[in-house]
């Protein structure tokens, strides 16, 4: 393991970082809000560190492949550092009262989860808010994958950091070279959010609420500089514009790609796109026959708020307009499967993706068959295109350490004191990177009353999501740090 080298590859990250802290200061400026000292001081900080470790090993010279534990040691431990400096911003703002909740909201933020600590969101400084939005939107694509357009001209490489990175169970380049691919998704990406902004602007949202609004919709993010949520606007418009918005984002971004390319059914030859949709139109009509009479007296009404609940959470983005924790039991039964399914492979969405549940259904049934049919060979397809052993292996162990860091991470949350529904919930939605859940962190609530440790292990679980559960957990095996 090349320590110096890694140390220079989060040393440029901090250097981003710190770059990137320069828009909320601009946004503090022209707002007049007392949040600049802070701003400042976190630029001098982060930028300060960030060139200390640029140094210490500027001497040192090797070749700039990354084998693929440099990548995932990489990936974890600059996660981990956008997430402790990304909190200063937070930190020095009269709203957050220790480093712990900073931190919260910072790595919530970045792994575009969105569960929070504030209590009343309007009353902080636009510059903080708009911080709070900005940091999604740079954590949504992920800040390496970001980084990696501009790494080869600082001498900087590597398929492994994209692997680590990208949320997908086969991650595909879109061009020959790793920065181009990293610039389409990106152009794609930053597009798309400004069509959504024009699309708010349109409906007559303030221009503050809808940028905000755009830069947390596209990550998948959630957060909203109102307490309320979107619920705040109580506008049909704008919650059907988000909810297109969130579908779109919740695609694999490479189908997109295609899209523009003239390839007109690229959604739905795909099969992952055809399930995901499918199971929000299925999930949204039993919901809005659920509700239909027992919550909302319209039809419309019904679907409307059902269509939004499903979409934010599927995608894992975590808006809300109406409290489903009051929904009958059958909806919230539904909502919390949702949390686990989460949107496609290749797109800004958490959970353990549709395609590993495909394949899951398809491995299930292929068992199956083959107690009726033993010597029967069949292969698992998706896209025409046969899963290899490999891959297969990866998936199936994938969701199994899910299910296993659910469990387990539920039950020590409990253990600190925390009611077992509130539990389940903080942590599905944590590992999930959706945002509320349910109990006492539903839509209606926050995280702010958990216990210091409690939000601790949550920011682990937000980062284990992120990262798709392997690049985080091998670390902790021993035989990784073996030569």
């Amino acid at each position: 393991m090349r320590w110096p080298f890694i140390s220079r590859i989060i040393g440029i990250l901090l250097v981003f970082l710190g770059l990137a802290m320069t828009a909320p200061l601009v946004c503090s400026l022209h707002y007049k809000d007392p949040a600049q000292t802070g701003i400042i001081q976190s630029i001098a900080i982060t930028m300060f560190t960030g060139l200390i470790l640029m140094v210490l090993s500027i001497k040192y010279e090797d070749e700039a492949y990354i084998n693929q534990k440099e990548g995932m040691t990489v990936v974890a431990l600059g996660w981990t550092a956008i997430g402790l400096f990304g909190a200063l911003p937070f930190y020095f703002s009269p709203e957050f009262s220790s480093f712990t909740n900073a931190f919260f909201e910072s790595v919530s933020g970045f792994t575009t989860t969105g569960s929070s600590v504030m209590t009343n969101i309007e009353d902080a400084t636009p510059s903080l808010l708009f911080w709070r939005s900005f940091i999604q939107w740079l954590g949504g694509m992920g800040i390496i994958v970001l980084s990696l357009a501009i790494l080869p001209f600082l001498g900087v490489g590597g398929i492994q950091l994209y692997k680590a990175e990208v949320p997908s169970p086969v991650p595909d380049k879109l061009t020959p070279r790793l920065s181009d691919s990293a610039k389409i998704l990106w152009m794609v990406y930053a597009g798309m959010t400004l069509l959504e902004i024009l699309f708010l602007l349109a409906g007559g949202m303030p221009l503050f609420d809808s940028v905000c609004h755009a830069l947390t919709t596209m990550p998948t993010g959630g957060f909203s500089p109102k307490n309320a949520s979107v619920a705040y606007y109580n506008s049909v418009y704008f919650d059907y514009v988000i909810v297109l918005f969130m579908l779109l984002a919740g695609i694999n971004f490479s189908l997109h790609y295609q899209m523009l390319r003239g390839k007109s059914l690229a959604f739905w030859k795909d099969t992952e796109c055809r399930f995901f949709i499918g199971l929000t139109l299925v999930c949204t009509l039993v919901i809005t026959l659920d509700i239909y009479g027992s919550v909302y007296d319209s039809l419309q009404d019904a679907f409307r708020y059902s269509i939004f609940q499903v979409s934010s959470i599927i995608t894992t983005t975590g808006f809300a307009t109406a409290d489903y924790e009051r929904f009958p039991g059958l909806s919230q039964v539904i909502l919390f499967v949702c949390m686990f399914i989460g949107a496609s492979a290749g797109s800004t969405g958490g959970g353990m993706k549709c395609a590993r549940i495909i394949v899951c259904f398809k491995y299930c049934y292929r068992e199956l068959f083959k107690l009726i049919h033993p010597r029967s060979i069949n292969h698992i397809k998706i896209n025409n295109t046969v899963i290899p052993d490999h891959v297969l292996r990866s998936i199936m162990g994938f969701l199994a350490l899910y299910i296993l860091l659910f469990f387990v991470s539920s039950i020590i949350l409990a253990s600190m004191g925390v009611d077992m529904l509130t539990s389940l919930g903080a942590v599905a939605s944590c590992i999930g990177n959706i945002g509320p859940g349910f109990g006492t962190v539903g839509p209606g609530e926050n995280f702010a009353h958990l216990p210091a440790m409690g939000k601790w292990l949550l920011a682990w679980c937000m980062l284990l999501g992120r990262l798709e559960i392997y690049t985080v957990i091998i670390l902790f095996v021993p035989e990784f740090w073996k030569k």
